[in-house]
């Protein structure tokens, strides 16, 4: 008979990330973009109804999901040229102290009516949106499998991405004028504490492949320094999803530019040497077009993008320490 454990001994076990596929539901995430781009939101400009009706609705899903409220709001209000903007931010709580944080993030407005013509938005960014809950989902099943990550995970909605980044600006206000309040310790969160923000924008098309007739792919933009490539590849082999994985946009050094540091949320986080990456499938031919439509989309590689992003963020989530701000401070000399 083996002796029993001594009150100084303890077990050491680790909690799979595969306890979180058991949430990921590739119907659930079709009813996230059929809800976002039927024609009752109006394709979901800043400033309308159909923004508004969207953001009520995210706030709800932030609440089931079991996030916390940063300064007693999920919904937080800016102004905009074109009437009210609405982020909806929710907290799911690390064990660091001092706190760190990760910023996850993915814009849900779009185009809305132009000219009389409806512009749905389903690649841009209603798969977006649908990433960021089933991600969020995901981390909150670890949670329930008393797994709590080093990290704490701060999800954001963005409004205001088709109106200069409007809601990313708002965010970095926020966090810059310490106006952004932790739930659990009630302090501001600052731009310091901040490991890394992860954008997702565009992420269930497959009709723009990075190798033809392969739809099976995905873009990860990054300085080299912050990307953690090889967590990317290593699930990536590893749990045998098999995405031809890309670490610029098709090749262009210039569009990589154009699309990581310009026209993106992440770009005001950048601006202020705050590490960034972005995970992006890229514009296709549906983009910005009536055509951007939820029977344009393809969810299963959309689900298998989401898995493969999630066993990266698990890694990132348990980081030690804040190598990664280093290695972005190193690589900007």
């Amino acid at each position: 008979m083996a002796a029993p454990l001594s009150s100084a001994q303890s077990v050491r076990y680790s909690i799979s990330p595969i306890n979180a596929d058991m949430v990921l539901n590739k119907e659930h995430i079709r009813s996230t973009v059929d809800y976002l781009t039927d024609p009752a939101l109006g394709g979901r400009a800043t400033g309308t109804e159909g923004a508004h009706k969207a953001a009520y609705w995210l706030e709800g899903n932030f609440r089931v999901l079991g996030l916390q409220p940063l300064g007693g709001a999920w919904l937080h209000g800016f102004n905009t040229s074109e009437g009210m903007g609405r982020n909806v931010i929710g907290l799911i709580p690390g064990s660091s102290s001092p706190a760190r944080y990760v910023v996850l993030m993915a814009h849900y407005d779009n185009l809305g009516y132009l000219n009389g013509t409806f512009y749905p938005g389903a690649d841009a960014n209603a798969s977006g949106v649908a990433a960021l809950l089933e991600l969020a989902a995901m981390v909150g099943r670890m949670n329930t499998c008393h797994k709590i990550y080093r990290h704490s995970l701060i999800l954001v909605a963005l409004d205001g991405k088709e109106k200069n980044q409007a809601g990313a600006v708002e965010l970095w206000r926020q966090i810059d004028s310490k106006k952004l309040l932790d739930p659990v310790s009630g302090q501001p969160v600052s731009a310091s504490q901040i490991s890394l923000v992860v954008n997702l924008d565009q992420l269930g098309g497959t009709s723009a492949p990075l190798t033809e007739g392969n739809p099976r792919f995905l873009m990860m933009l990054s300085d080299d320094a912050t990307a953690q490539q090889s967590s990317l590849e290593a699930a990536n082999r590893g749990k045998g999803f098999g995405l031809e994985l890309a670490y610029d946009y098709y090749g262009s050094k210039d569009f990589t530019r154009l699309f990581y540091r310009r026209i993106s949320d992440q770009r005001i986080f950048l601006e202020h040497k705050i590490p960034a990456v972005m995970f992006t499938s890229g514009i296709t031919l549906n983009n910005n077009k009536p055509t951007d439509n939820a029977d344009s989309l393809d969810y299963d590689v959309l689900k298998d993008r989401i898995r493969l992003i999630f066993y990266w963020l698990d890694k990132v989530l348990q980081q030690r320490s804040s190598a990664v701000r280093l290695a972005a401070f190193l690589s900007s000399f």
